[in-house]
């Protein structure tokens, strides 16, 4: 028989409701919240670890064919615990995703004879094996949820192996961040770190990756430049950009030319631009320097 909450004073919906609001609960639990019937959907299973609906998502989507680990709650309290102003009925608890530099890298296991095959695999001077040339999205300070979760949805979209992040970087948990990166939380490897400089050096000096700098001054048009190699783009701040010691870090800085008088793009769109430029010059390689 499924279990039903009818209370708002249960205490696993008190604590959906701090889940989602408390970002140190969430990483003391290690769990975060997914809203929604496309995140439900496509969460792997290895990931689920509650699931809670109301009884009109489990007849009219499910066909009263409730999942494991399922609880129904009531319109009323669903509502008290979605992060949306019009939930979709659907609920879950899922396990944080955990990586390494080296998934970020793009070297994940590849048989020999499979990669001996893929004219996109490579193998780096210390012999570990890549499906593609790494691509990476490196960001200082997003504090925006919406633009983290488009950021990391682009960078699927246009094939970046991974993102690092520097500690003070809004949480990718955060339920609208979750939301917005459309499930690539769960496909595109990602890292935070205390020290961003550090992993930037060790990117250029342990793995060859170029590290570009989005920036306004002194910097090339972002589209004379050759990404066919490893490399990584630095995004940083919405409103202040890059610290100077970050830029400074980077290989080179360049930028996205504009006319008329705008300033400056939004941070998730100048990242897309970005990323879709490597993705494109990796598709046909040309001339660029």
């Amino acid at each position: 028989m499924i279990e039903k909450i009818t209370s708002a004073t249960n205490a696993r919906v008190k604590r959906l409701a701090a889940l989602c609001k408390k970002a140190r609960l969430r990483k003391e639990e290690q769990v975060f919240l997914l809203e929604g019937e496309r995140l439900y959907t496509d969460t792997p299973p290895a990931f689920m670890k509650e699931v809670y609906m109301t009884d009109e998502f489990l007849h009219d989507k499910l066909g009263g064919k409730a999942p494991e680990y399922c609880t129904i709650l009531t319109p009323e309290i669903m509502r008290k615990v979605s992060d949306t102003e019009t939930p979709q009925g659907v609920l879950c608890v899922a396990r944080m995703p955990q990586y390494r530099m080296e998934d970020l890298l793009g070297a994940l296991p590849v048989p020999a004879t499979v990669s001996a095959q893929n004219d996109m695999s490579c193998v780096d001077p210390e012999g570990k094996e890549y499906r593609e040339e790494p691509l990476l999205l490196i960001l200082e300070n997003i504090q925006d949820p919406g633009n983290l979760g488009t950021m990391m949805r682009t960078a699927e979209a246009a094939g970046a192996t991974g993102v690092l992040m520097s500690r003070d970087t809004v949480d990718l948990f955060n339920p609208k961040t979750v939301r917005a990166t459309m499930s690539a939380i769960f496909r595109v490897p990602f890292l935070y770190t205390d020290d961003l400089i550090g992993e930037m050096r060790a990117l250029r000096d342990d793995y060859g990756v170029r590290i570009f700098a989005a920036h306004l001054k002194a910097s090339r048009p972002y589209d004379e430049i050759n990404y066919s190699g490893p490399c990584a783009f630095l995004i940083g701040n919405e409103g202040n950009g890059l610290t100077d010691a970050a830029a400074d870090a980077a290989d080179a800085r360049i930028h996205i030319p504009m006319k008329g008088q705008i300033e400056s793009l939004n941070a998730a769109m100048a990242a897309g631009i970005l990323m879709f430029e490597a993705s494109r010059q990796r598709r046909a390689p040309d001339h660029s320097v």
